[in-house]
């Protein structure tokens, strides 16, 4: 797991973040490009995949490794109302062909709140049992496997959308409103991530790595500042493309462990890219979406890795517009009610 200190930071900054910005009455949509939807109550069905891969070049060779872990799509159900979203899924066997069986237990949490002029993600993963594809080694046609491995990664990415009163990323995302009108917004931020990968054992194929680049426990924390562009595409009676592009530069360090540990300070480039489209309605909407984070990690000796967060999801929702004595009484039990006031 990642430091106490480190969990802790994230968790308050995160929840310092959702209160300042949730209680400023000046952050509201301009009506003419935006119609907030929250009163609602919107019902979906989704497939979803996420995953946090560890990727190791090995400069030398000139080849890449990709460990990807134990995961493939899911069904899940979910509910937005009053800004309160709450989706569940669950593994569905013939959308998972390749899981191996009774391997550790992955928990991939996301949170994202995409408010009027501000974009909050946060990112809690913890994954056991990695592999590399077969397709992806030499000489050999059978996966390698790594139950033993472990990854756990925290981290938050937070931006100031210049223009964001015109945009809302919530409409394209989970349907929380809809966009009416084309917009663009350049953004900037401050992100910041951390984690630890390891194993009982070197976590490289010997036959494929040279002892020198591999290790059996690794472990990073870099933050930084970034800055990108949102755009949002509307035509036709409801259809948009919506994206964002980001780039960011970190400070921090990485350590790895190969018989003894070393750790390296410096400076790396990442990116973030998210992109939607679909179609949002008055009572139905449809739409697929796709979101990625690349966290490369600093280099060190022949140590050249990179920690990618990725989740596409497809997703058909109905809503369905409640009374106001459902209103009423959903409003004094919603925790988000002491936090976002109209």
């Amino acid at each position: 797991m990642i430091k106490n200190k480190n969990l802790l930071f994230l968790v308050f900054t995160f929840a310092f973040c959702i209160r300042g910005f949730g209680q400023n009455d000046k952050f509201q949509y301009d009506t003419s490009y935006v119609e907030s939807t929250h009163e609602a109550f919107a019902i979906r069905l989704f497939t979803s995949q996420k995953y946090t891969r560890l990727v190791q070049n090995t400069p030398d060779q000139d080849r890449t490794f990709v460990l990807k872990p134990n995961t493939g799509l899911k069904m899940g159900v979910g509910v937005s109302y009053q800004r309160l979203t709450i989706n569940v899924s669950f593994p569905v066997g013939f959308l998972y062909p390749d899981k191996q069986k009774n391997w550790p237990f992955n928990l991939d949490l996301h949170s994202h709140i995409y408010a009027p002029r501000i974009i909050i993600d946060f990112f809690g993963q913890f994954y056991g049992g990695y592999k590399i594809k077969a397709d992806d080694l030499e000489n050999s046609d059978a996966d390698y496997l790594r139950e033993d491995m472990r990854l756990s990664s925290m981290g938050m990415n937070m931006n100031y959308l210049f223009f964001g009163d015109k945009i809302s990323l919530g409409a394209a995302f989970n349907q929380t409103a809809v966009q009416k009108r084309s917009a663009f917004s350049p953004f900037i931020g401050f992100e910041i991530y951390g984690g630890k990968i390891k194993g009982d054992s070197l976590l490289l194929p010997k036959s494929q790595v040279p002892d020198a680049a591999n290790f059996d426990k690794a472990g990073y924390f870099q933050a930084g500042p970034n800055a990108g562009l949102a755009g949002s595409l509307v035509f036709g009676k409801g259809f948009f493309l919506t994206g964002t592009a980001s780039a960011n530069l970190s400070g921090g360090y990485s350590k790895w462990r190969n018989g003894e540990e070393f750790k390296k300070w410096g400076v790396v480039p990442t990116y973030y890219l998210r992109a939607f489209v679909g179609y949002n309605g008055k009572r139905f909407s449809i739409n697929g979406n796709y979101v990625y984070k690349n966290l490369n990690l600093v280099e060190g000796e022949a140590y050249d890795q990179a920690i990618n967060t990725g989740n596409y999801r497809v997703i058909l929702m109905y809503k369905l517009y409640p009374r106001d004595k459902f209103k009423k009484g959903f409003n004094k039990i919603n925790p988000l009610s002491v936090l976002f006031k109209d």
